[in-house]
């Protein structure tokens, strides 16, 4: 494809023209561009550019180097052309403090016949705008093309964050910290706000053990990356949950049979790791707020914008006395840690999850809507609501949130339809993530995605432009998506690709006879979605072919056709390609659930 044709195919891939068509309508708040406007970026519309001059105009209340220190880092990931501070370039690219566009929102317009200002409302706007006008432009292997994209973006939800699920040994839990944080980095120029971690207590035995310490530096390094980017930092809690060597007289219950106020259809007991105590036992509550002060402590240097307090998956008790756990123990618990925490952190907000209500406690949601809107509580700022199983719980969109908080979501984008998590690739599920919010985005403040690993980075940037731009539709972010990282060209045969992929998704391990199967629901058109990346690899030039991006989408279509051309048996084609995810993933050491198949072929 010479030169000029590729700009007019990125040019109509990246501003929604042509097939196929975008709404009429361009997004409130933005300005849609006409591609046959010979004029529509201030180098013409067919030059490739190797070298970009970038001004920071100052402003001493939002300091922006760390913004323009992105810009730089990431152009140079995608293509020969250079960012320089000084010097001759044919382009400069100014980047501004202009309060007024709207709360963390961009604007990007021309200043001249060689100049292209981003603006943001502040230090975030900023971050997003240079996201938005990197996500934009074109990448050549002699090159930039820059992108074509003018006009003005505010985000509509409050709350645009992700959850990284950092334990199991997965790939936040192993992965070289230099990796993870530049994924948090390249997670932000989605319009990501919040970074929430996790400290899984069960794998330790105190504050103290080694192996406890590691992952608190490892933790407070996200966090510092999250916080030179201007995000905030959140971490996630079960409100009970304990050390490896807690007492064990003072352990929760986690039966449900034969336990009044639960259900045992959905097994016989909730899904707890072991450790977790019982608040009502006499000195438990004492070792939960003791815990909680020594996690909190850690982190009064980076700081600690949201805590969020879990009550089941890992969490909860069934026992008498803590009955039914998410509208009595739960909130026992809860209290007095939300308020140990905003004696460390006073501006901070706490989110109270209701992860699996009614699942196991009869009458979970009614009680503590009925609670709260009695009197609302002055210890919580919002609620997570959320599901596993892809249908959002019924309660609150008939009644509302509870006492009328804020609500948000928690959008399983890791484990839906197959295991182990990210075992067979990416898992890109635009029309499912489509479907659930269509029915909730009315109610939402926004939410956190539940992550556990990179093979659903495609998920990611769904969910951060759904809570960016609650009426853009999804399939449109993954065009942007597959222009970014792979390139314009690409769109049309991976958006096909990805369709078919998304539909085959479910599968099961099936073990008869000596012989172990990978049994998918569907391989309707796994060949063709084979064919179309398979197509589209030989004509990628090599850093985009080798990068881990581009690996986990090819080696899920490989699987797929592989698992449906050997009546689902693991072929060798299928073996190697789990042993490369293992790798990417850094699974090496990962529990079964997060670590690719490669040892299960017999």
């Amino acid at each position: 494809m010479n030169n000029a044709s590729w700009v007019l195919l990125a040019i109509g891939v990246l501003c929604g023209l042509g097939p196929p068509a975008c709404s009429a309508n361009a997004p409130e708040g933005s300005t849609a561009v006409d591609a046959t406007n010979p004029s529509l970026t201030s180098s013409g519309p067919f030059e490739t550019i190797k070298a970009v001059r970038l001004v920071l105009l100052p402003d001493r209340n939002e300091p922006a180097e760390n913004v323009a220190a992105v810009f730089t880092r990431q152009l140079g990931r995608r293509c020969p052309a250079v960012a320089v501070t000084s010097g001759e370039a044919p382009i400069t690219v100014e980047l501004a403090i202009e309060p007024g566009i709207g709360r963390q929102g961009f604007r990007i317009s021309d200043r001249g016949l060689r100049t292209i200002r981003i603006a943001g409302n502040d230090r975030l706007g900023l971050l997003y705008g240079v996201g938005k006008f990197l996500r934009t432009c074109g990448y050549r292997e002699d090159g930039l093309v820059l992108s074509p994209w003018r006009g003005a973006s505010v985000p509509q939800k409050t709350v645009r964050g992700i959850y990284f699920a950092t334990h199991f040994h997965n790939y936040y839990h192993e992965a070289p910290i230099e990796e993870v944080r530049q994924y948090v980095e390249d997670l932000s120029l989605w319009g990501v706000n919040v970074l929430l971690v996790w400290f899984d207590m069960h794998h330790f035995d105190s504050i103290d053990d080694p192996k406890a310490q590691a992952m608190l530096t490892r933790l407070r390094a996200l966090f510092q990356t999250a916080k030179d980017l201007g995000l905030a930092t959140a971490m996630g809690t079960p409100v009970n949950e304990a050390y490896a060597t807690s007492p064990a007289d003072l352990r929760a219950d986690s039966g449900t049979v034969n336990h009044n106020g639960y259900y045992a259809d959905h097994g016989p007991r909730i899904y707890n790791l072991g450790p977790e105590l019982c608040p009502n036992k006499p000195g438990a509550m004492d070792l939960l707020l003791k815990w909680n002060e020594e996690k909190l402590r850690v982190f009064q240097e980076t700081g600690l914008d949201y805590y969020m307090l879990w009550p089941y998956d890992s969490g909860g008790c069934t026992c008498e006395q803590c009955k039914v756990w998410g509208a009595n123990g739960f909130l026992k618990a809860g209290e007095p840690i939300a308020r140990l925490y905003r004696r460390f952190f006073p501006d901070g907000k706490v989110i109270l999850s209701t992860w699996y209500f009614d699942r196991w406690g009869i009458g979970e949601w009614e009680g503590i809507t009925a609670e709260f809107n009695r009197q609302r509580p002055d210890w919580i700022d919002y609620i997570l609501a959320d599901n596993y199983g892809g249908k959002f719980p019924p309660y609150p969109l008939a009644h509302g949130s509870p006492g009328g908080l804020p609500m948000i979501n928690f959008p399983e984008i890791s484990m839906y339809l197959h295991e182990p998590w990210g075992g067979y690739g990416a898992n890109p599920a635009p029309a499912y993530l489509q479907s659930l919010w269509d029915v909730t985005k009315d109610k939402l403040s926004g939410g956190f995605p539940y992550s556990e690993g990179i093979y659903e980075d495609i998920n990611k940037a769904i969910c951060a432009q759904l809570y960016w731009d609650p009426d853009r539709p999804a399939h449109e972010t993954v065009r942007e998506y597959i222009a970014f990282n792979f390139s314009p060209a690409a769109v049309d045969p991976v958006s096909r690709a990805i369709a078919i992929l998304e539909k085959n998704i479910e599968r099961r391990r099936h073990d008869a006879d000596g012989v172990t199967r990978i049994v998918m629901t569907s391989i309707a058109g796994a060949d063709e979605a084979w064919r179309l990346i398979a197509e589209t690899d030989a004509q990628l030039p090599d850093p985009v072919r080798q990068s881990w991006r581009w690996r986990v989408l090819y080696l899920r279509a490989l699987i797929d056709a592989e698992l449906a051309r050997c009546e689902f048996r693991v072929s060798d084609r299928c073996e190697a390609a789990f042993r490369e995810l293992e790798r990417i993933y850094h699974a090496q050491h990962a529990l079964d659930m997060v670590r690719p198949p490669a040892h299960i072929r017999k």
